[in-house]
């Protein structure tokens, strides 16, 4: 018996948009259905939403929705930043992505910083050739590191 996991991100009314643009920094396509696909009426706010949306076939797999009636970004996203040497955090996850190499790991690390916040900038570490993290332009925190 085989099991996979992917990742399933929750956003306020920007599925479509981010995963658009997951899709261009990792290859592959997106489907995607919305709440008017399955059965609610045209006119009604929200019919346009993702209700159902995948990126698959490029370098990972990843999965999204707008959670119906949210509109407030922040209300999901919470904050990450670094003080004091310490990276402090109410978020319940965080991404990881692992490249095999820096090269690798940096045409990701630049992809996703576009109009990211840097919490840690990619560079070297004690345990790894690069390491960085953001959180995105859709508020998903990534971390990436050479493996």
């Amino acid at each position: 018996m085989a099991i996979t996991t992917t990742t399933h991100l929750n956003f306020a009314g920007t599925a479509r948009d981010a995963l658009d643009f997951y899709a261009t920094v990792f290859g592959g396509s997106v489907t995607a259905a919305t709440y008017g696909d399955f059965g609610m009426p045209a006119g009604v706010p929200g019919a346009d939403k993702i209700v159902f949306g995948r990126v698959s076939g490029g370098a990972i797999a990843l999965m999204a929705y707008d959670i119906p009636g949210a509109t407030d970004a922040s209300a999901t996203a919470g904050t990450t930043r670094r003080e004091n040497g310490a990276t402090l955090t109410d978020r319940t996850f965080f991404q990881s992505l692992q490249a095999s190499s820096l090269d690798e790991l940096t045409g990701y690390w630049d992809a996703l910083a576009e109009g990211a916040t840097i919490v840690e900038p990619l560079a070297a570490s004690a345990w790894s050739a690069g390491f960085g993290m953001l959180t995105d332009r859709f508020g998903v925190t990534w971390v990436l590191d050479v493996a």
